[in-house]
């Protein structure tokens, strides 16, 4: 009579354990899923990307070193920026080196007389980095070179730039 005892007693525990568990369960994956949506959204508010991997569209091709050729922009740039919340004039000293992929189609038209084009380029980078201020431009050396391969790929309507380097920056 005591086993049965013990045993509906280990019966009736064994179920509510059961019961506990699954309350558990649902009240954890609910959450979770409500963690995720404000992570979600929060990601959307800042345009972070979640997933691995650069944007759609964005494709980054490796080109090999034998067909990469620079071209080291002759003189270093002195480009005022513009004017920040302090109210006074700040500079940036920099030179500017485009790295470029021998094979593309791009290249055998512009490429072998860039220093034709070199006052339309450095125009292009006066305009992106003198959008900036002092503060913006310091915290934002990747999307200046970002924002300058654009404009320059845009300009010659073509990807064959595929890198804008700078050698020397100095920001005063």
């Amino acid at each position: 009579m005591k086993r049965n005892l013990l045993s509906i007693i280990i019966l009736a525990l064994l179920v509510v354990n059961l019961v506990l568990t699954s309350i558990m369960m649902f009240s954890v994956n609910s959450a979770s899923k409500k963690t995720a949506a404000l992570v979600s959204d929060i990601a959307q508010v800042l345009k972070l990307e979640l997933s691995e991997g650069a944007e759609p569209g964005a494709v980054k091709e490796d080109v090999p070193m034998e067909n990469i050729e620079v071209y080291k922009i002759a003189d270093q740039m002195t480009i005022p920026l513009k004017i920040g919340e302090d109210g006074t004039a700040h500079y940036c000293l920099v030179s500017v080196a485009l790295s470029m992929n021998k094979k593309n189609d791009g290249y055998k038209a512009y490429g072998e007389d860039l220093a034709t084009k070199e006052s339309l380029i450095t125009g292009e980078i006066y305009d992106v980095i003198g959008g900036y201020t002092l503060e913006e431009a310091q915290a934002n050396k990747d999307l200046m070179r970002e924002d300058i391969l654009k404009r320059i790929q845009k300009m010659f309507d073509s990807d064959f730039i595929f890198q804008v380097s700078f050698s020397d920056i100095i920001f005063q």
